[in-house]
């Protein structure tokens, strides 16, 4: 078994970004299959419109929300498998020097899948739970027949069958592909043959260059730290306007997916820095760099991504909202227009301060206990 249980374990983010895009997009996709259930009983008028309505905006939603969750899952995936081959090279080396073949060693990866399973059975099972609040909420609004909760098997193979299907697929690929190192290169530890071009030296300090170097060598945690900022913003400034647009139920589940999808986010990308990092960190508090520093170097270079990631966040929520009010509901009544609110975003980004810079401080607290025994003997 070339995958233990440990490692599955450790892949909580996928099965957390699993949970959230199944858990949306069962509650809108059940909503609009049964929705159109009762299409025959919508009279014309007002009525009619809002039906449309309702059934675009469910589209909208599990497009938007399901599609770019999804890419989050792929990305995490390929992360987690690129992580697991650089740590575990000799062992896969061995295997491959023993007489395992790579397609025999990639079906192991495979198990990444499962978080996948996982998640989305439980994304699924939480959205029925929570259907029946939803469908009284849109029931009250009068303009429709009462819509009652139905299970759509299909809906459920496809949230929860095909996804596993497909990421065990993709699981397996991608490490067939990330394997097609020789056994003893695997053995040496050396992952690539590209050649690395010396830059010219310049003078800029040692820990400014530390911390491009990081940046540089560890880019896929770029997208993770910006996307939870991302996920933050976005969400946070949503909800808001769901309170007004839609129901306070729709704002607090925004609120909350948007803050687990945040913190979780950041909890990958973050120890993943400070565990790559480890050894480095214990050399700079050997000669004498104090924990601050050492921070700076190993996490500072993502900072300027986190604030992209947030205004990428604020404008994405902006230019949905706008879309949705203005061309989905364009013809419904009591819709009121929405425009940029400027002092909901400034209580958004101070929160997002506090948030990171009370998660950088307790990873620079963590530095300081890092033990040099513990690093060295790894």
């Amino acid at each position: 078994m070339v995958i233990g249980y440990k490692d599955i374990f450790k892949m909580a983010g996928i099965l957390v970004v699993s949970f959230c895009a199944v858990f949306v997009c069962a509650l809108f996709l059940n909503y609009y299959l049964d929705l159109t259930s009762v299409e025959d009983m919508v009279a014309a008028g007002p009525s009619r419109i809002f039906y449309e309505a309702q059934c675009d905006t469910s589209k909208v939603v599990s497009i938007v929300s399901g599609g770019c969750l999804l890419l989050t899952t792929v990305v995490l995936i390929c992360f987690y498998i690129g992580h697991y081959i650089d740590t575990h090279q000799k062992q896969l080396g061995i295997l491959k020097a023993l007489g395992y073949s790579r397609n025999a060693i990639a079906r192991e990866f495979g198990a990444f899948g499962l978080p996948v399973c996982l998640g989305t059975a439980v994304g699924y099972a939480g959205a029925h739970c929570l259907m029946p609040l939803l469908y009284e909420v849109q029931n009250k609004e009068g303009y429709l027949p009462d819509v009652e909760v139905a299970f759509h098997p299909l809906l459920c193979a496809a949230l929860v069958g095909l996804p596993t299907v497909f990421f065990v697929l993709l699981a397996v690929c991608y490490s067939y592909y990330k394997l097609k190192i020789p056994a003893l290169a695997l053995m040496r530890g050396i992952m690539t043959s590209r050649v690395v071009r010396a830059k010219k030296e310049t003078e800029q300090s040692f820990l400014r260059e530390l911390r491009k170097s990081n940046v540089r060598q560890r880019r896929s945690l770029i997208f993770f730290i910006a996307f939870a900022v991302f996920c933050f913003a976005a969400m946070t400034q949503m909800s808001y306007s769901m309170n007004e647009l839609a129901s306070p139920m729709m704002s607090v589940m925004m609120m909350a997916i948007g803050i687990v999808l945040a913190c979780v986010t950041l909890f990958i990308a973050t120890t993943s820095v400070i565990k790559a990092n480890g050894k480095t960190v214990i050399m700079m508090k050997v000669f004498g760099y104090p924990a601050r520093d050492c921070a700076r170097a190993v996490l500072g270079g993502y900072r300027p991504y986190a604030y992209l990631g947030f205004l990428a966040g604020t404008i994405y929520q902006y230019a949905l909202l706008k879309i949705m009010v203005n061309i989905v509901f364009l013809n419904v009544e009591g819709i009121p227009d929405y425009e940029f609110n400027w002092p909901v975003m400034a209580v958004s980004l101070a929160s997002f301060l506090v948030l990171y810079e009370t998660i950088m401080f307790f990873y620079t607290r963590k530095m300081e206990k890092l033990p040099l025994k513990e690093i060295m003997l790894e």
